[in-house]
């Protein structure tokens, strides 16, 4: 087994061991390079054959039972009610604001707040002209579809403070306006080029209060 120019281990002979090809599947996950692959790869290796089986069984239930809401599309474990999410399940959510996210994990952060108790659209990404990802790509029009049904008296805006989360916002705001709902947008308290998702609780809560109109 060899090292390679960029970090990674491989097989003699240019076909790689099972070693190396854990390495590459670990260097799919979003942030992890080379080196903190490999750091997984020994971690796994050494924590025995009872580690890698939770962590194969895992994955394939995270395949098989887990998807996206249809409604929101956050998160969704499949059970009697389907593949609707928990919060789209509850009767009790206050059916007339919708809040919207560019991903999943934002939602779990809002929730943690207890602040807000609307429903939420989940947009599986942000508008971004460099990276060719254009309104058609992620769940815009979905969204615009839901307030067209009726019922819906407030949109909140609370994608990313970034350049794309910004942009998407805009876009939203323009096409939501004709449509005769309120739209406002999350207030400042999370600061610029911040991942909702990395915002704590304190700050969330004063987001959620100071949101304003568009």
């Amino acid at each position: 087994m060899t090292m390679n120019g960029d970090g990674r281990l491989s097989g003699s002979a240019g076909v790689k061991g099972v070693f190396a090809q854990l390495v590459d599947a670990f260097c799919q996950l979003p942030g992890v390079g080379p080196k903190t692959a490999q750091r997984y790869a020994f971690f796994l290796v050494k924590q025995g054959p009872e580690a890698g089986r939770q962590l194969a069984e895992a994955i394939g239930a995270v395949r098989e039972r887990l998807g996206f809401c249809p409604q929101c599309h956050n998160l969704a474990e499949q059970s009697s009610s389907g593949m609707v999410c928990v919060i789209c399940q509850q009767p009790r959510r206050d059916q007339s604001r919708i809040m919207v996210v560019e991903e999943p994990s934002v939602v779990h952060v809002i929730e943690k707040t207890g602040e807000y108790h609307g429903l939420y659209h989940v947009l599986l990404g942000a508008i971004s002209p460099l990276d060719g990802v254009n309104p058609a790509q992620i769940k815009a029009a979905e969204l615009l579809d839901r307030v067209r049904s009726g019922g819906v008296e407030e949109v909140i805006l609370a994608t990313n403070p970034t350049m794309e989360g910004e942009a998407t916002a805009l876009y939203l705001a323009d096409q939501l306006k004709p449509l005769g709902v309120k739209v406002s947008r999350i207030a400042c308290g999370v600061p610029v080029g911040v991942d909702l998702e990395f915002t704590d609780e304190a700050t969330m809560v004063r987001a959620l209060q100071g949101r304003r109109a568009v």
